[in-house]
């Protein structure tokens, strides 16, 4: 690897090349404004609720979908050899991301940004559930990209 990479899959059918410079934007806005001490790697994976439902029923045992997954690749030091750190894989439920946008009354492409932000966050180690000081940082720093992350959205269907 030579420089930060994304990996973006779209399991739901949609494959709407718009949605995959969004995200490949959105990721290249946060490398840049976040601290990193060497260049990253990062799997996202939209998929709909029966997948993330199966993915959080086998890896956390909570027999519900979710709107985003995180896992973590890097949580051992035995590979500062290397040029990047493989942070992990990012899952988001496009199904669910269509229900929460309207709550927060903005676009679904805004809800998959802001999912996608969170789980980012968690790569790289933010934590909102364990510590309240943690969870402020946390959103602190999301609220930040967001909202800071120029982009003109797509429609997603």
């Amino acid at each position: 690897m030579d420089k930060n990479t994304l990996f973006f899959k779209d399991q739901t059918g949609l494959n709407q090349d718009e949605l995959e410079a969004m995200f490949i934007a959105l990721f290249h806005h946060i490398v840049n404004n976040v601290s990193l001490s060497k260049e990253v790697v990062v799997s996202a994976t939209i998929v709909d609720d029966e997948s993330i439902h199966q993915i959080n029923k086998q890896y956390r045992g909570i027999d519900r979908p979710t709107d985003v997954i995180s896992f973590a690749y890097d949580d051992n030091e035995n590979d500062d050899f290397l040029p990047y750190d493989d942070l992990g894989e990012i899952v988001i439920s496009l199904d669910t991301a269509k229900r929460q946008a309207p709550l927060y009354n903005h676009p679904t492409e805004r809800e998959l940004a802001f999912l996608f932000i969170h789980g980012f966050l968690h790569l790289l180690g933010y934590d909102h559930v364990n510590n309240q000081e943690e969870a402020e940082k946390m959103y602190a720093k999301q609220n930040e990209l967001l909202n800071s992350f120029e982009y003109k959205y797509v429609e997603v269907k």
